[in-house]
């Protein structure tokens, strides 16, 4: 696991969290949808570039 990807699947969960924390707070469902569209690219990113795959 490089740094690059630690970085991203760290950012995925902090977004994460702030999905759970909008959701709990019943803001508008806009900014909860944008929110876990961005948490998910960034784990998405984090564990393609894990060594693994290659």
């Amino acid at each position: 696991m490089n740094g690059l990807s630690t970085v991203f699947i760290l950012l995925g969960l902090f977004l994460l969290g702030g999905v759970y924390s909008v959701w709990k707070q019943q803001l508008p469902k806009s900014i909860i949808t944008v929110l876990a569209i961005g948490s998910a690219m960034f784990l998405a990113a984090g564990v393609l570039r894990l060594e693994v795959w290659n």
